[in-house]
């Protein structure tokens, strides 16, 4: 049985959050940027981003 989510928490946990493909580190950023490749990791300098899962699997 999921638990139902605040809209303010959903927002917060999944608005233009993306993880780092290499090291998993979690970067908010706007997503016209990270699609046009202007954003990278702090931690590993990679430019491959991808949006956080919003339920674990």
């Amino acid at each position: 049985m999921a638990k139902q989510r605040f809209p303010e928490a959903e927002e917060r946990l999944f608005k233009r959050v993306f993880i780092c493909m290499k090291c998993g580190a979690r970067i908010r950023a706007d997503v016209v940027k990270v699609k046009a490749g202007k954003v990278k990791c702090r931690k590993c300098k990679r430019k491959q981003l991808r949006p956080i899962h919003k339920e674990h699997k």
